[in-house]
């Protein structure tokens, strides 16, 4: 991050939402992937985090992106705030078939 010229707050960010996605990824989804790339979108340059885990998908997105919601007891603000702390935050699940949450941050000039 520091070799692309991510900035310490910008850093915090993203290591402060892929711990939060880690967590969800093991904690409900059982364990999974974790997977960073380099990416360009025109002139802008940047990284993207995907987390893919084999649970038991999420049910309600809208509801669980809700701050304080909760469906194992923790304090309901990790789904949210990493969508907060990204530049783009998308989610692929279904009820059964697992979760894929990728989030990007582009670099700021």
């Amino acid at each position: 991050m520091v070799a692309m010229g991510f900035g310490l707050i910008e850093q915090t960010k993203i290591i402060t939402a892929a711990s939060e996605l880690a967590r969800n990824t093991l904690r409900y989804g059982g364990g999974g992937e974790a997977r960073i790339a380099r990416v360009s979108d025109g002139a802008r340059q940047g990284l993207e985090l995907r987390f893919v885990d084999a649970g038991p998908g999420i049910d309600d997105i809208p509801l669980a992106l809700t701050d304080g919601y909760t469906s194992g007891g923790g304090l309901g603000l990790g789904l949210g705030g990493a969508k907060r702390l990204a530049d783009a935050f998308h989610i692929d699940t279904a009820p059964g078939a697992g979760t894929t949450v990728t989030i990007a941050k582009w670099k700021l000039f």
